[in-house]
């Protein structure tokens, strides 16, 4: 049995890409049309007990059934682990799901990234799939809480890229100060490389202030009591010192700023929160696409959840062979591929660009940008492509969450090719996806590349 959807807004540089929504829904029908179809819940548990539970259905079980389901189950599960996160599955309403995704999602098997990072390095637990029967599904138990907001005093805030490095010094609310760093911290493999920018970058905003309330900052990765599990900005440093050097990064330097309240947060939650603080909407997901695609999300009673976001692993691309693949975690079809500078470099070659090798992709994304002034239609078509990823993208998004705003903001939002992104975007989601009502907020081009930095220094409370 296959699936095969048909895209009323197909992106035209890439005709193969299975928009994740679309293919799900043509598993939903199946689902509704089979009269031994079933319900399951898909619970992820993680720290304090917290588990989040999803509930589905799928076809009845068969041999000719069990690959199809096992696929649409395996997508829901990689999905729920970087959105919601977890170091324990459990399935409950298909036994025989148990042990397929299991053995995908162990030290040897197709998913052995996530098995490593999800589980000891993220929850500090060996990743575990479980069933029950469905009747016993664990019940939801959600946290959440309020950060950030917080405008007195002199502030410093920081947001630490794959291609530079933000700073701003904020007074009362008002910025001072505002500097763009370029650096390159992913495969740089002495620690002190990192320490010495991040450290260089807080002294510049410190000499602009009269004083020193606060500090916060903005990175991509997981990040737990202000220390990374997970970040790309480490990549090059030995994984046997990621524990002694990576882990402490931010204590250590928050030492050299003594009694100074220091708070570091995934910049995904910063881009969230900088929608809701500067639009005063709540349900909204902010997404930045930079480097790598960055995701919060505020919820409609306006607190954050512990939940990761990190949707740069998610899957958005269903297609079963062929699917760009990231070369970090080894899985194809991941949300990073497709809204981030890595789409721009990727599709720069299809729309006929003929870049020298080894060009950066951060410079990669500047020449098209600039070619974009020149109203090419090389990167309008980039930009087109890239506006139909994001529509889908969003669909299969709400999904799993109650998303009613999307802030957009990243280097590949800026600019003229930014309206195009959301422009399509709207389209796909007019088009495929009627039923949702969901509202586009755009900042101007000062808050899109520096408004992390500045949103990031209100997130300590001064006491």
């Amino acid at each position: 049995m296959e699936i095969k959807v048909n895209m009323k807004c197909p992106p035209e540089l890439d005709l193969e890409f299975v928009p994740a929504a679309l293919w799900n829904k043509e598993y939903a029908k199946l689902v509704e049309a089979d009269p031994k179809s079933r319900k399951i819940a898909l619970c992820v548990e993680r720290a304090n007990g917290c588990v989040s539970r999803f509930e589905t259905a799928i076809l009845s079980d068969s041999e000719a059934n069990r690959p199809l389901t096992l696929r649409y189950v395996e997508r829901i599960v990689k999905f729920l682990l970087w959105a919601r996160g977890g170091w324990k599955l459990t399935v409950a309403g298909a036994e025989e799901l148990v042990l397929p995704l299991a053995k995908i999602y162990s030290s040897t098997g197709e998913r052995k990234f996530d098995y490593a990072v999800i589980g000891k390095k993220i929850y500090d637990h060996d990743f575990t799939v479980v069933g029950c029967d469905y009747a016993d599904a664990p019940e939801s138990k959600e946290i959440s809480l309020a950060l950030g907001g917080h405008f007195d005093g002199c502030r410093i805030g920081f947001d630490l890229g794959g291609s530079d490095r933000k700073c701003a010094a904020v007074i009362d609310g008002k910025t001072v100060h505002s500097e763009e760093v370029v650096w390159d911290p992913y495969f740089q493999n002495d620690i002190n490389y990192h320490i010495d920018g991040i450290v260089d970058s807080l002294k510049r905003a410190a000499a602009t202030l009269p004083r020193i309330d606060a500090i916060g900052g903005s990175a991509a990765g997981v990040y737990v009591d202000n220390q990374p599990r997970i970040a790309s900005l480490f990549r090059g440093i030995p994984e046997e010192q990621f524990a002694t050097h990576v882990r402490p990064i931010f204590l250590e330097i928050a030492k050299q700023f003594p009694g100074i309240p220091f708070v570091v947060l995934n910049d995904g939650e910063v881009t969230a929160l900088a929608g809701a603080v500067s639009l005063g909407k709540n349900a909204l997901l902010g997404l930045a696409m930079g480097t790598s695609e960055a995701v919060g999300f505020v919820t409609p009673a306006g607190t954050l959840t512990d939940h990761l976001n990190e949707l740069a692993f998610a899957p958005v691309d269903y297609r079963e062979s062929d699917a760009p693949t990231d070369e970090w975690s080894g899985d194809a079809g991941v949300g990073a591929l497709y809204l981030s500078q890595q789409a721009v470099a990727r599709l720069s070659v299809k729309a006929g660009f003929d870049f020298p090798d080894k060009t950066p992709f951060a410079e990669q994304l500047k020449l098209v940008q600039k070619a974009m002034e020149r109203n090419d239609e090389r990167a309008e078509k980039i930009y087109r492509t890239i506006g139909a990823y994001l529509g889908y993208a969003i669909g299969h998004y709400a999904m799993f969450y109650p998303v009613e705003n999307l802030l957009l903001l990243g280097r590949v939002s800026s600019g003229n090719g930014g309206s195009i992104i959301i422009e399509v975007a709207k389209a796909v989601l007019a088009q495929e996806f009627p039923e949702l009502n969901i509202g586009f907020h755009i900042p101007d081009e000062a808050f899109k590349r520096h408004g992390q930095a500045v949103i990031a220094a209100t997130l300590p409370e001064l006491g």
